[in-house]
């Protein structure tokens, strides 16, 4: 089953539960945005779909094409096809933008396989220069020094010379002006297809007005409680989440 799937999760940080019976699927080819107000949880769920130890899952399922992922290491989950855009994308000192996603890359390749370094670069390239991201990045040590809009081209230039399986994306709209915003989002949308399911986690209406999405959830008290088409996110940017919390509050009576 070609699906990212999240069954009945629960996750604690510290003993603090977060996330309550989670449920969400992402089909491969499909674009899923999910929204709620700060601190129900969105953030949290990106972090223990990666794998992140300091959030302890309690009990449910996360289905990477059927094969459950639970317990499994950041990198192995990775490597499996899971890529994951932070909203504060770490500084990497003393590792170029160019050997560290050949060094992904490579990781990634079967045995016995060879690394074609002209390939490499000449897809590289081309990629940069859709993202409009100076070549001579490529020599730069990994977000040391970005611009917030340089760090979030750096992601999405990742993002498509890895082309994982699914990607969640947390956020990737914070911090970018209206020029970043659209080269980002141009970056994400040239990578939509059949073969890719992507989960976008954002506060605000104007990102999803450039990666359309063909559902949105909303997410309060740990868990999705509206769901719809992208007319959810308008209605949203419109009235705000007081409705949301009254229908939830009505449905827990």
């Amino acid at each position: 089953m070609s699906t990212l799937e999240i069954r009945n999760l629960n996750v604690s940080i510290a003993g603090t539960p977060i996330l309550r019976d989670f449920n969400l699927t992402v089909p491969k080819g499909e674009v899923h945005a999910l929204m709620g107000p700060n601190g129900t949880g969105k953030s949290t769920l990106a972090k223990a779909l990666a794998g992140h130890e300091d959030y302890t899952i309690e009990s449910g399922e996360i289905l990477f094409d059927g094969e459950n992922i639970i317990g499994e290491e950041p990198d192995v989950i990775s490597r499996a096809g899971l890529f994951m855009a932070f909203q504060y994308p770490s500084e990497i000192p003393g590792v170029t933008i160019a050997n560290f996603i050949r060094a992904a890359l490579t990781a990634r390749m079967e045995e016995g396989q060879r690394f074609d370094a002209p390939a490499y670069y000449k897809e590289l390239y081309a990629k940069m220069d859709s993202l409009k991201i100076d070549r001579q990045f490529t020599s730069r040590s990994v977000n040391e020094g970005f611009s917030g809009g340089e760090k979030k081209r750096c992601e999405i230039l990742q993002m498509a010379m890895l082309k994982p399986k699914y990607a969640i994306m947390d956020e990737t709209d914070s911090g970018l002006d209206i020029d970043a915003l659209r080269i980002v989002a141009g970056g994400v949308n040239a990578m939509r297809g059949p073969d890719l399911g992507i989960l976008v986690i954002t506060h605000y209406q104007r990102l999803l007005d450039y990666i359309v999405p063909d559902r949105v959830h909303v997410m309060y008290e740990g868990r999705i409680v509206e769901s719809g088409d992208a007319e959810l996110a308008k209605k949203l940017e419109l009235n705000g989440y007081d409705w949301v919390k009254e229908n939830f509050a009505a449905a827990t009576v």
